[in-house]
């Protein structure tokens, strides 16, 4: 019988799961939600996102924007639910999370091969065909099995989320929209004098954190690291970061701010906002207080504070082959960030690659990937990073395997990158669709 197990729903999950049963397979698809929650989640749909940014630059010659370009050949359902659930973010696709998750979840529970199970999965059968995606978060029971196939313990980083505020609390004589170099204006500007900006940074440096626990390290991924480590590194880090000004022109003054913080918004009717690049580990009342200091967020109402947690990964090139299945229990696939591809729309890549990989084993196995592809370049990472030092790899044209002939202009070497990968994804397509 042609039947494989998901482990988990989540963005990766969720796309296994769509490309399996595209292709006739059987699917019975485990979701612990919400009979359990993780320290992240707050509902019990499918492919929940913690930023309404989360999947990332839509150009072509942006890695992500290829990526996803990449995912949409591929007949992916969750970039073509996202697509349809867009809000306004300049060259980026953000989506109304809720409407996102809830279209996923519905998709996916009344497909006609697609069984949902609410129940934690905390034992795995190596001779049943299953994807493991489990996802950063993955339970203690279930990471506990894992080790006896994995042979070797998890590593791991943390990784932060930031606050989410009530529009209607907001200040908005002090805030207004623009974007840098004035390219969209779907962000909302707090601008900051210097006085204000320092009163604002010595509050953040010396502010209260969640304490780690005695068994857990210091180890952040630096593609998201929390606001107060960014400012502890010194004073003008986060003007260089997160608060940059640069390419922004309040139209008070007609000048640049001597920072700026920028808020996204959260949902198609705009009444919530997140506080882009605020993730951060400082207590509830910290955040409370020390947010507050941003003009314009002085009675700010805070839907979501910001949280933190320990992200598991696997150490993949060690242990997988470029089907991301183990190599000694080949019937056990891997997809999501516990694979160590960092970032939402790897997740879903990696998802769609052991679904179509999973399928393989009722018949026969699909070609490898093209290298010049931003997924083949991914999976290629994930086989061949060295092992004694494996680190999560957001998604880059480093990946991409180089093209023939140097070009200097990065924006013309990424365009014509972008064009091979999906002229070499088409004709993999045809052999292997």
């Amino acid at each position: 019988m042609k039947e494989v197990d998901v482990v988990g729903a989540g963005l990766a999950g969720a796309e296994a799961a769509w490309q399996l049963a595209k292709r006739g397979i059987k699917v019975r698809l485990f979701e612990m939600r919400p009979k359990k929650f993780t320290p992240a989640h707050q509902t019990p749909f499918f492919a929940e996102l913690v930023c309404s940014n989360s999947l990332g630059g839509i150009n072509l010659d942006n890695a992500a924007g290829l990526l996803k370009e990449e995912l949409r050949f591929l007949d992916s359902l969750v970039i073509k639910v996202a697509d349809r659930n867009r809000v306004p973010a300049g060259n980026a696709l953000a989506v109304d999370r809720n409407l996102f998750a809830e279209e996923v979840t519905l998709r996916l529970s009344y497909h006609p091969l697609i069984e949902v199970i609410r129940e934690e999965v905390v034992d795995i059968n190596p001779e049943r065909v299953t994807v493991i995606a489990s996802g950063p978060l993955t339970s203690k029971a279930l990471a506990e099995n894992l080790k006896k196939y994995l042979e070797s313990d998890y590593l791991y980083f943390f990784d932060a989320v930031a606050p989410i505020v009530a529009g209607e609390s907001l200040d908005m004589e002090k805030l207004f929209f623009a974007g840098r170099y004035q390219q969209d204006k779907d962000y909302l500007n707090a601008p900051m004098n210097e006085e204000e900006y320092l009163r604002f940074y010595e509050a953040l440096i010396t502010a209260e954190r969640h304490p780690l626990k005695p068994f857990e390290k210091d180890i952040y991924y630096e593609g998201c690291l929390p606001i107060e480590v960014i400012a502890s590194r010194g004073k003008d880090t986060l003007r260089f970061g997160p608060l940059k000004p640069k390419g922004i022109i309040d139209p008070r003054t007609g000048k640049e701010p001597y920072a700026v913080v920028q808020l996204r918004r959260e949902n198609l009717a705009g009444d919530y906002y997140n506080l882009v690049g605020f993730q951060t580990n400082l207590t509830w009342k910290e955040q409370n207080r020390v947010f507050r200091l941003i003009p314009g967020l002085e009675n700010a109402e805070f839907i979501r504070f910001g949280v933190m947690h320990k992200n598991t990964f696997i150490n993949s090139p060690a242990l997988l082959t470029p089907y991301l299945n183990l190599k000694k229990y080949p019937r056990l696939f891997f997809a999501g960030q516990i694979t160590g591809g960092e970032g939402y729309v790897a997740a879903i890549a990696t998802g769609a690659w052991a679904g179509i990989a999973a399928s393989g084993i009722f018949g026969k196995m699909p070609e490898p990937l093209p290298e010049t592809t931003m997924l083949g370049g991914l999976i290629r990472y994930l086989n061949t990073a060295p092992v004694d030092n494996f680190q999560p790899m957001g998604v880059n044209f480093g990946l991409v395997k180089p093209l023939d002939r140097k070009i200097k202009n990065k924006k013309e070497r990424y365009k014509l990158l972008a064009e091979r990968s999906l002229k070499d994804l088409k004709r993999w397509l045809a052999v292997n669709g």
